[in-house]
């Protein structure tokens, strides 16, 4: 069996940010970042793409990455999950007679993700069946506020409402950006989220959600940012 493959997910529609998976960020193609992170880590016999689109596929190719096959119209929809294109990905290959121990399943708007991220991620999956990057919610969610049917804000749970904000529970969410797996459990499990998943804690620097032209904006801040903090650190 093969040790491992990076998978990157990325279909041809977008509806808030047209050809947003290859949309250009920092001067070049948005996916081009999840490419290269994963080449450099060194960690993949196959850096590949799942896509419907020709014109991704070509780019992909021309960044590095391999398409040996086209996504199907069945995972290419709206309503298709993550889960549903690594669980294709894998079948096929398994059809060519290509078995991979573990994968890491990069989502192409990733430009935070970097090699030494991914060797962090693959390093954790050796102690646990799946790693998931998770980011702290950058304000306590035990203070939200909620409309109530009088059209009145409320707190949702007033008992926190003189409580230091560090001394509530910290709470974490989905980064967003990759996910590595041994391909066994995810297989009998049918997704990454694994019992026993590790987290791998990032900073609110590194992290973005890209969904419109302002979360676009933002990220290539942060994005210039990071790497001006990682030139300094090597300084």
């Amino acid at each position: 069996m093969s040790t491992s493959i990076a998978i990157i997910t990325a279909r041809g529609g977008s509806k808030r940010i047209p050809r947003k998976n290859i949309k250009l960020f920092c001067g070049k193609p948005i996916i081009a970042y999840s490419i290269e992170a994963a080449l450099q880590s060194g960690l993949f016999e196959e850096v590949m793409v799942s896509t419907d689109d020709e014109e991704i596929a070509g780019i992909a190719r021309e960044f590095g990455a391999s398409v040996p096959f086209m996504r199907s119209s069945g995972n290419a929809g709206d309503y298709a999950s993550t889960d549903d294109v690594l669980l294709e990905v894998l079948t096929a290959y398994k059809e060519q007679g290509r078995e991979f121990a573990s994968f890491c399943c990069l989502y192409p708007t990733a430009p935070f993700v970097t090699a030494q991220k991914l060797k962090t991620a693959m390093e954790l999956l050796k102690a646990a069946d799946s790693v998931m990057p998770v980011v702290a919610f950058s304000f306590p969610p035990q203070r939200c506020m909620v409309i109530n049917e009088a059209g009145e804000l409320q707190m949702k749970w007033p008992e926190h409402a003189k409580t230091r904000s560090q001394d509530l529970e910290p709470y974490y969410h989905d980064c967003g950006q990759f996910y590595c797996c041994r391909t066994a459990p995810f297989l009998q499990y049918g997704t990454t989220d694994l019992p026993g998943m590790l987290p791998m804690i990032m900073s609110e620097l590194e992290v973005q959600d890209i969904d419109n032209p302002d979360d676009w904006a933002i990220a290539e801040l942060k994005y210039q940012q990071m790497i001006k903090n990682s030139f300094l650190d090597e300084c």
